[in-house]
């Protein structure tokens, strides 16, 4: 299984040809999972003026290595284990915890994937990390173990039920008879709607493998659609529409919007080009490596837009002869068969 410290964040990743070939179920569920999902919810707190020995008895007590600090309802440091243990070894538990607390304080969101967290814990090297709500406030407190367990739990629960519909699924395009089959799925994507991000490209990653997809495949489509769906999230004014549609030879994926639209095509297609505000980079998005990132997962990419109207983003996958979804023989005419789900 691959580590923790071996997972990383997408902000400013640049996931390269070696890495969409070696995705791992792991990273594919650090994205998918929320912190919601694996966060402890019941924290205690300390505030930062009282003695350090009463938090050591907390921690005692409560068999936890770490307390959030609050003072009025405001969340202003954390305390570990680590730092009580300086403190004694200068004999100084009687101070206030205000003076051994750590600042700055590092903390994520209910609605950031878990792979924010592993992100945020590989560049700070802190072993907890406070949860806010949308309005920050705390709700929560996750560790690195709380994401292996959550990964772990994840894992096994879908396992079984996965299996059955995946079985099912695959044999879809056999069933049917048609000159050409495509199933399409679409999606609708609300603008600043960070709590959602990514539920589109999980629906799509898991239709995918239902439908016998090698999990390689569905995770080079997950990023793809990941990567577009946030874009639809932080640039667009209404937000917009992701469309897949399957076929037996080839996966097309599309997302459209009646944003802004991009100035310069070109420049927006360069690593690290990045039009987002501060707000949003802060959140840990915009980095500038999204359009990078889908052009390395997918073999075609053409992305159009004008100012004022829109972004029109095309993504195509070909799928090799052992990669193809199996279908009923037929002569080819011009006729389609489609089934469409929103």
């Amino acid at each position: 299984m691959t580590s923790l410290q071996e997972l990383k964040g997408r902000k400013g990743r640049n996931i390269t040809d070696q890495d969409a070939r070696e995705i791992s179920r792991v990273e594919e569920l650090s994205y998918d999972l929320k912190v919601s999902e694996t966060m402890t919810r019941e924290v205690k707190t300390v505030t930062s003026d009282i003695p350090l020995s009463n938090v050591l008895e907390i921690l005692r007590v409560g068999r936890i290595s770490g307390v959030p600090v609050q003072d009025g309802g405001k969340l202003v440091g954390i305390l570990s284990i680590e730092d009580i243990v300086i403190a004694m070894e200068k004999n100084d538990l009687a101070s206030p915890v205000r003076k051994y607390m750590s600042k700055p304080l590092y903390c994520v969101s209910t609605y950031d994937p878990v792979v924010k967290a592993i992100e945020v814990f590989s560049e700070s090297r802190v072993g907890r990390l406070p949860v806010v709500d949308e309005k920050g406030k705390l709700v929560g407190i996750i560790t690195k173990g709380d994401v292996t367990r959550g990964i772990l739990t994840a894992l096994q629960k879908d396992y079984k039920v996965e299996e059955l519909r995946r079985y099912r699924a695959s044999h879809l395009f056999e069933d049917i008879t048609s000159d050409r089959t495509s199933l399409i799925l679409r999606y609708s994507i609300k603008a600043r709607d960070y709590v959602n991000g990514g539920q589109a490209s999980s629906h799509i990653k898991r239709a995918l493998l239902r439908l016998g997809a090698s999990p390689q495949l569905a995770r080079q489509c997950g990023i793809a659609i990941y990567e577009a769906e946030i874009n639809l999230i932080i640039h667009s004014d209404r937000g917009g529409i992701v469309r897949v549609q399957i076929e037996p030879h080839r996966i097309l994926m599309q997302t459209t919007d009646t944003g802004p639209g991009i100035p310069d095509v070109n420049l927006a297609l360069q690593a690290g080009f990045s039009t987002a505000t501060q707000e949003v980079r802060d959140m840990g998005f915009g980095a500038g490596m999204g359009l990078v990132n889908i052009r390395r997962c997918v073999d075609r990419m053409e992305l159009e837009s004008t100012l004022g109207k829109g972004t029109k983003l095309l993504m195509e996958i070909t799928l090799d002869a052992d990669e193809r979804f199996k279908e009923s023989e037929s002569t080819e005419t011009a006729s389609d068969h489609h089934g469409e789900k929103k």
